[in-house]
């Protein structure tokens, strides 16, 4: 095959170029160390078109419009062709990209790095990423099979390895070549090229030959050698046809080989003998565009005008994907199928030829179609010898007669179902959390919050170090990894080593207790023939280490065996954390990408159970568990490889939340954050970014970055989705208070008392912004999720909005919140009232039966005057006390329209002297859930018992601003018109918000008996942040500071408080005459002041007042 050698073009400054040609043929296209791309139409070109890539340009590839090349800034970079345009980066390394390489469709790219590491990329998605680990050195070149099931690369380590795709496993390893420890040193780039089309042959330069390798078999089937060829071979490059190899090697020696005889048909030597680096066959078989070290471009032109030195000819006008069985069977009419319809062929035959071998030894693979004609064929189905097809010339690929013929033939073959439904789903590999894959020769074993285990493996040392974030705990240890230990787990007590079974020793488990207080820190345990470690992890006081018999077995710290128990399916990780141990496992086998993956929690402490069982581990679909541990709090944690955090919510039946995203925060498709831990107080999510890949290296040490949380929720760009998120949020991360105090562990209390702060002021908010947008409903509901002090708030802010419908509401849900409070304390004892009581419950009761009497009571009572009030009121529970030993029993409801309601019936209470049975009221039927105003106005008097039982907060006195006599005004009638407590309408009746309010008892009257100023009323209310201001003035000195902030205000302010003093001038004298007129009423009918106090109750317009304007 003579051809001609064109004249060499200057095309880059000197250094590593590479070459390819578009899909047409028509283009040229090569890179080189200026950083350049160029477009040449021809040899002959004199203005390429120039395209700047980078500072250097190691390695391009060109398909179906896409260029792909691998730049000096560590990225893998696309444009448009022919036009140039940038179009993304399609992934990116930790040091710089050494070859890029297309599938035979041009849908994946593979790309290897000096990072050791090769990833195959999505060409459409970028984020579809498959990262292949197992280099111990920079990458030199990748190359894909042509059936796109594997992918061949070659490493500076010496080693060729053929990778599965899909699983991101090696297949087979052979170390062929010259170690070495950059690009640049490497005796050859080693450039690797698959047989096109039928994929039967993988051509790997070693040294001066060219070895090539059997599919599937992977055996060495032939080798190609030149006794001229004294120098390395650089680069290798099938014909289209696939019948052709080009090779190129470091003296400038071109080599064009017949396969199929192991014959050179052609040699050219370099003009000046420059090393080739880049080779590429023109798409229709009859050019070869070569590059140089110097930055040259050649090319050998006419391969096909004569093809008689060979045993077939190149079709020059079109792609000629010719079967393997045109290359080695000289007899076409006794091949069974030519191979445009067989991919598998004759593939005994075509290994006689080659090797010699038996048939029989040379099966094929199976489970994949061996045609393209959309049947499957049995290879035992049909004798070879009985299909003579009669055809001289069938070779071809693309000819539609030849293959109407096969088919006639071939469909005599018996057919066989296929399977058209989803995949199963390859199992995912156990791994211990917090370490990065066990391949790598420097890699973390163990990061976690104590500290961090390193694993080195290389030539010189074979270690493992221990660092500890807090030197307290205990130093720094460099240990011996004399065993091989690929697990790891750290702790504040013992650093716990894994390692697995060999051919002569048995998996071990060592685990170096440090924090023992004897001499003997170390003990090992050897796990029975056949049973190696999957996984380990270390709790308090405690260690666990799953096996490959789906056995958990446990050990005591200090090495005593405890229990064991077989586990549901193959486990995939563990993480222990005081006294919990979650575990991973798989419980089936998932489809479509997805993991079918199950979860235990255990609890080791005195109550030993099982708090989760079994159930599925909620991932992300198409996505595998990339980390598991605990909070820094002891809530379990998962985060899965699509970047989701989930937290285990055990106020809601131990469910899983998201809280968290990483793929948010990533700045590049393939950037990916390497989590270390997790806290839940701050709310902050601590890990490692990583760029273009998805683990950190160990050296330089990596800096650790904190993401925050934000759950999923909807619309939160929005100020309500904000609000909303914020409190579910401090909600999901609050439980763990709730388990560590049910646990005996101490708490924050005052963490605690934050977060419940923060929640109550986002509810507010919320009730706020609902109020705006006039959501009524929405606000009870956000009322419903209050606490008692914040409704009253809500009540308030309810009012002043004129909105009373909402506030009657929510003043009802107020009182039903106390009473669910006082519930369960009225059933553990009886209700009892002695003087241990307080005042301000004294004062709670008075309030909720007399409105007014609210208004008299805002200062604080002295010794002197409680005492008084202590002799007026009697005790309304003790009937048998000597202050009453006349008190005549209660009224029935039905007669005189009042009963006690502090009364209980039933034998909690004390008897009465008398011995006579208590009178049954309306206490004994209330239920809890009931709203009516009567019942609960008596369940809420109930407060005033022993316990220190919450009270109402807005029924608490406090002065009367001017807003709250007009409200008063507006909603109730004068109290000047009463009517005697005989002649009073029923209870039901009385609650009526159209009748007028109660007067106030003359007993509860004692102060307040001048008017005050508007200074005063000031005063009482500023008087705690003068305090809080300066909390060491005298009471003369808080006076002096008083008025001087008095005399600030505006002339409006000043004027406003004089006249809310006035209002209470003018209150207390109808308070005066109120007490004038009860008087006389008492004394004509009742003997002490319980039956003074039997006055008509609140009706809703005051008891709404009373809420809304409280200050408590």
């Amino acid at each position: 095959m003579p051809c001609e050698r064109k004249p060499m073009r200057y095309g880059h400054s000197e250094g590593q170029t590479d070459v390819c040609f578009d899909d047409t043929g028509n283009f040229i296209v090569t890179c080189g160390s200026d950083g350049d791309v160029r477009i040449w139409e021809s040899l002959d070109d004199d203005d390429p078109k120039s395209i700047s890539v980078g500072e250097k340009a190691y390695s391009c590839a060109l398909k179906n419009g896409k260029l792909v090349t691998a730049a000096a800034n560590n990225t893998v970079q696309m444009h448009t062709f022919p036009e140039g345009e940038p179009d993304g980066i399609l992934t990116r390394f930790t040091t710089n990209a050494t070859h890029v390489a297309y599938n035979s469709s041009g849908s994946r790219v593979a790309a290897g790095s000096s990072d050791f590491m090769v990833k195959v990329v999505e060409v459409s998605d970028s984020s579809q990423q498959k990262t292949l680990r197992g280099h111990n050195a920079p990458v030199l070149s990748v190359t894909f099979d042509p059936k796109d099931e594997f992918l061949a690369s070659a490493s500076c380590d010496g080693s060729v390895v053929v990778w599965k795709i899909e699983e991101q496993t090696q297949v087979i390893s052979w170390p062929l070549l010259q170690k070495s420890n950059d690009v640049t040193n490497s005796k050859s780039l080693c450039r690797l090229a698959w047989q096109p089309r039928v994929a039967k042959l993988l051509a790997v330069p070693v040294e001066t030959t060219v070895q090539l390798y059997q599919r599937d078999s992977w055996a060495l089937v032939s080798t190609l050698s030149d006794d001229l060829g004294t120098q390395p071979i650089n680069v290798v490059a099938w014909s289209p046809c696939g019948k052709f190899l080009a090779t190129g090697s470091i003296g400038g020696l071109l080599t064009v080989w017949d396969v199929e005889g192991k014959l050179c048909v052609d040699r050219q030597k370099h003009e000046k003998g420059y090393t080739v680096c880049g080779l590429a066959w023109h798409p229709s078989g009859t050019q070869i565009a070569y590059t140089d070290t110097e930055g040259c471009l050649g090319l050998l032109d006419g391969l096909s005008s004569s093809s008689s030195s060979s045993t077939m000819a190149i079709k020059s006008t079109k792609p000629a994907p010719e079967s393997y069985d045109d290359l080695f069977d000289d007899n076409d009419d006794d091949r069974p199928m030519d191979e445009g319809v067989s991919e598998s062929g004759s593939p005994a035959k075509n290994l006689v030829a080659l090797d010699d071998e038996d048939d029989d030894d040379l099966v094929p693979a199976t489970g994949r179609a061996r045609n393209r004609s959309a049947f499957l064929d049995d290879e035992n189905s049909l004798d070879p010898g009985s299909l003579k097809l009669g055809l001289d010339k069938l070779g071809n690929y693309e000819d539609d007669a030849g293959s109407a013929i096969v088919l006639p033939a071939a469909s005599a073959a018996p057919l066989h179902p296929v399977y058209e439904g989803p995949m199963p789903t390859p199992h995912q590999k156990a791994f211990q959390p917090g370490s990065t894959p066990a391949h790598l020769m420097h890699r973390f074993m163990m990061w976690n919050s104590v500290g961090i285990v390193r694993g080195y493996n290389d030539e010189r040392d074979n270690a493992v170090d221990v660092e500890f974030h807090d030197t307290a705990i205990h130093h720094a240890m460099h240990l011996t990894n004399s065993l091989g230990h690929t697990l790891a787990d750290l702790s504040h007590e013992a650093v716990l080593l894994a390692c697995p079974s060999t051919d002569e020793l048995a998996s071990k488990l060592q685990c170096l207790h440090f924090s023992s207080w004897d001499t003997n820190k170390e003990w090992m345990v050897d796990l029975p023939k056949g049973e190696d470690v999957r996984a380990v992890c270390l709790g308090q006081g405690w260690a666990a280490a799953a096996t490959s018999a789906l056995m958990l077995r446990l050990f005591s710290i200090g090495g005593v065996q405890r229990e064991l128990f077989s586990l549901p399916g193959p486990v995939v990780c563990m993480a222990g954390y005081g006294e919990q141990l979650l575990i991973v496992y798989h419980r089936g086998t998932g489809f479509d990408g997805d993991q079918a993956l199950g979860v235990q929690l255990l609890l080791f402490g005195r109550n030993r159970q099982q708090v989760i069982q079994g159930e599925p581990l909620p991932i992300s679909r198409r996505s595998h568990l990339s980390w598991l541990g605990f909070t820094a709090e002891g809530t379990p944690c998962f985060i899965d490889s699509e970047g989701v955090v989930r937290l285990l919510n055990r106020s809601l039946g131990n469910t899983w939340t998201p809280v968290c995203n990483t793929r948010d925060h990533c700045k590049g498709k393939s950037d990916h954050y390497w989590v270390v831990g997790v806290h839940e107080n701050p709310q902050q999510l601590r890990c490692i970014p990583c760029k273009g890949s998805r683990y950190p290296p160990t050296l330089p040490r990596p800096a650790v970055a904190v993401l925050p949380f934000k759950l999923p929720l909807c619309q939160t760009t929005t100020e309500k989705g904000q609000m909303e998120e914020q409190y579910w949020r401090s909600v999901l991360l609050q439980n763990h208070f709730g388990f560590l105090s049910s646990s005996g562990y101490e708490i924050d209390e005052e963490a605690q008392s934050r977060a419940q702060k923060e929640q109550q002021e986002l509810l507010m908010k919320m009730f706020a912004l609902s109020c705006k947008l006039e959501r009524e409903f929405r606000c009870v509901e956000l009322a419903e999720l209050m606490t008692q002090n914040v409704v009253t708030l809500a009540i308030r802010y309810a009012s002043r909005s004129r909105r009373m419908a909402l506030a009657q509401r929510l003043s009802e849900l107020a009182l039903e919140k106390a009473n669910q409070l006082q519930g369960p304390e009225e059933e553990e004892e009886p209700l009892q009232y002695t003087r241990r009581n307080t005042g301000s419950q004294r004062q709670t009761q008075d309030e909720e039966v007399h409105e007014e009497e609210e208004e008299g009571q805002d200062e604080q009572m002295d010794e002197g005057d409680a005492a008084e009030n202590r002799r007026q009121r009697l005790n309304p529970f003790a009937k048998g006390s000597p202050a009453s030993p006349d008190k005549p029993s209660p009224k029935p409801v039905n007669k005189e329209g009042r009963v006690n309601p502090f009364k209980v019936s039933g034998g909690t209470g004390r008897s009465s002297a008398g011995g006579q049975p208590r009178a049954t009221n309306v206490l004994d039927s209330m239920t809890s859930s009931s709203r009516k105003p009567t019942v609960l106005l008596g369940s809420s008097v109930s407060a005033g018992k022993l316990s220190k039982t919450p009270v109402l907060k807005p029924l608490a006195p406090r002065p009367k601003s001017k807003t709250q006599s007009t409200l008063l005004n507006m909603s109730a009638s004068k109290a000047a018109n009463k009517k005697p407590a005989e002649e009073r309408e029923p209870a039901v009746d009385r609650l009526k918000p159209t009748e007028a309010l109660p007067p106030a008892s003359p007993a509860d009257n004692v102060e307040n008996t001048k008017p005050k100023t508007g200074f005063q009323l000031w005063l009482e209310e500023n008087r705690k942040s003068i305090l809080a201001d300066n909390p060491d003035l005298e009471e003369t000195d808080v006076i002096k500071e008083a008025m001087g902030r008095f005399r600030n205000l505006s002339a409006g302010d000043r004027l406003s408080w004089t006249e809310r003093a006035k209002g209470d001038e003018g209150d207390l004298k109808k308070r005066k005459r109120a007490e004038e007129s009860q008087g006389d009423d008492n004394g004509q009918n009742h003997s002490d002041e319980n039956s003074a106090k039997k006055k008509k109750p609140l009706d809703t317009s005051a008891k709404l007042s009373a809420f809304a304007f409280s200050k408590n």
